[in-house]
């Protein structure tokens, strides 16, 4: 029997350590040429336990792979508390890409922000001081990259961008955003204007400097980007086929089963009657997994110190996330 696992670039194994460098070059229409190739930042990072200790299901490590492949974007939907964001930093800690570029969405988020900053007021300071200082004055030292605008610099390697709860952004944020997927690259208009040929900014990462040529950026390795969604809207057709779909479900006993043994080990045994109890409350209202992780661990060291009632206790560190009721007639 053929093992159809073996094109899986990542495994969703625990412990897993796979080797990226056996990805096949991209199809024509998702090859990218920036450049000179920058090394990916601290390939090994150190494991977190955010990493480690996520359990995907067959069809996410399916999807990861296909955006891999691909080179597409990997579209999230899920419940809140269903491991979304937590699928990242999984496959950056597998394959060795670095730390994850993070980039949290709210309301009053612009393509823009994502991209990068520019900072005029530091410009104009300085340019007000009696001795300015060293030589030309590099207006890349006043910009910083943003999570998006760091991921698409030429790294030998693709980055991980996670774009957390996309859709709580503006309205035009997924097609502005498609620009920028498809064509791979995006100018700095600040450098485009100022006549520097080369210019150092600052990227996402913090002290980590790269130098920006005709204030153009375009990738080379398309970077892996994991956008999360809870459900809340609907995005535009020509976004979605161009992303690769994943919807998280629920776990179930078993399952639950599985992540308390890989967050609290030892606990998992005795903690069949507080699953139980967790699944008839989520039939009843909206839950998250890790207000479970935590009525385990709380009614774990309670009990050991005498508390009385262990589901009294599991029910008050439980609250319904939403106003959503039951359905009493399905």
């Amino acid at each position: 029997m053929v093992d159809v696992s073996s094109w899986h670039i990542y495994t969703g194994e625990p412990g897993a350590r796979s080797d990226i460098g056996r990805l096949p070059d991209p199809p024509r229409w998702r090859t990218f040429t920036g450049g000179p190739a920058l090394e990916t930042p601290d390939v090994r990072e150190p494991d977190s336990h955010q990493a480690a200790s996520y359990i995907p299901d067959p069809e996410a490590v399916e999807q990861v792979n296909a955006a891999l492949y691909l080179r597409r974007p990997l579209l999230v939907t899920g419940r809140p508390g269903t491991g979304k964001s937590s699928l990242a930093y999984a496959v950056a800690r597998e394959l060795g890409l670095g730390p994850v570029l993070y980039w949290p969405i709210t309301s009053r988020v612009t393509l823009r922000d994502g991209l990068y900053s520019y900072d005029p007021l530091a410009r104009l300071y300085r340019a007000s001081q009696p001795d300015p200082g060293d030589g030309e004055d590099d207006i890349g030292r006043y910009i910083r990259l943003g999570p998006l605008g760091t991921a698409l610099l030429p790294y030998n390697l693709p980055r991980v961008l996670l774009i957390d709860e996309i859709d709580k952004g503006d309205i035009d944020l997924p097609n502005d955003l498609l620009t920028v997927f498809e064509k791979g690259e995006y100018e700095i208009s600040e450098l485009s204007r100022s006549g520097i040929e080369h210019s150092t900014v600052t990227t996402a990462d913090g002290t980590i400097k790269t130098v920006v040529t005709g204030g153009l950026v375009r990738c080379r390795a398309f970077p892996l980007v994991i956008m999360t969604s809870n459900g809340e809207r609907e995005f535009p057709p020509a976004f979605l086929r161009r992303c690769v779909k994943l919807e998280i479900p629920e776990p179930d006993a078993e399952t639950l089963e599985e992540i308390i043994r890989a967050h609290l080990a030892g606990l998992a045994d005795e903690s069949g009657d507080l699953i139980e109890y967790f699944l008839n409350r989520r039939s009843q209202g909206q839950l998250a997994t890790d207000q479970l992780l935590h009525a385990v661990y709380l009614t774990h060291h309670a009990a050991r110190d005498g508390a009385p009632d262990r589901m009294a206790l599991a029910e008050r560190i439980m609250p319904f996330l939403g106003t959503e009721m039951p359905d009493d007639e399905a």
